[in-house]
């Protein structure tokens, strides 16, 4: 029992390690902000202890996508007030308002709780379903055409809560094949079953982002972005574990 508890205390020290290491090393890309990158080793460190390289790696493809497509067409966006604040740097509330479900899901897996399969399912919709909210967020903010409030579909204004766009929402798709393509480099490879369910809960979990933005954003005022990213990435994640666990 000691040996192992010896084991367990060098595995994640060295995974604090290597994080703390990397981010040392790329702290200066223009990525997230200085609080933002400490939250990073944090965030990493638990992957790595929980998940192991597959897991840290899937979600750094998800911040790499996600911090490019912010930067696509910036200065339009910024001179159209539509941009992402301090220069398109993510800060720790944007950080865990995508990363909190898959962290508490990956703890999980970590701690041995429930299906390993699972809730591996569930980790990898929400980060499907974040990236693909910021791709047709960001790409729609720069070249969609006509903008809707997905409720009614009367146009508004671009980045209206709960405005939706053809481009914006190919987009959305597209971001979530990306994380489906790295869910089968990573975790699942040749289960298309599977792949096809990650892709479509991140998709509809942009949908439904829309639609809480459309009906309950706009309603209350403390109601953050950060929180709608929240309940967007739990959608997804219960939605793919619940049709999962029917169907497999």
């Amino acid at each position: 029992m000691m040996t192992s508890s010896i084991l367990l205390d060098s595995e994640w020290f060295r995974a604090f390690c290597i994080n703390a290491i990397l981010i040392a090393i790329v702290q200066r890309l223009p990525l997230l902000t200085r609080s933002g990158w400490c939250h990073a080793g944090a965030l990493g460190t638990i992957l790595l202890g929980c998940l192991g390289w597959s897991g840290w790696l899937f979600v750094v493809v998800y911040l790499l996508f996600g911090s490019l497509v912010t930067r696509l067409g910036f200065a339009r966006k910024q001179e159209a007030g539509l941009a992402e604040g301090r220069g398109g740097r993510r800060g720790p509330e944007n950080l865990w308002g995508s990363a909190a479900t898959g962290t508490f899901l990956a703890i999980l897996i970590g701690a041995g709780f429930g299906p390993k399969n699972l809730l591996l399912i569930g980790f990898t919709a929400s980060f499907a379903a974040k990236l693909a909210d910021t791709f047709g967020s960001e790409i729609g903010k720069r070249w969609g055409g006509k903008t809707v409030l997905i409720t009614s579909l009367r146009p508004v204004p671009v980045g209206t809560d709960g405005a939706i766009s053809l481009e914006g929402t190919l987009a959305s798709a597209l971001g979530s094949l990306v994380m489906t393509v790295a869910t089968v480099v990573c975790f699942l490879k040749e289960v298309e079953a599977i792949a096809l369910l990650v892709f479509l809960s991140g998709f509809l979990a942009t949908l439904f982002e829309s639609f809480l933005g459309a009906v309950v954003q706009q309603r209350f005022a403390w109601l953050s972005n950060e929180m709608i990213n929240g309940l967007q990435t739990i959608f997804a994640a219960v939605f793919a574990m619940t049709i999962a666990s029917l169907v497999l």
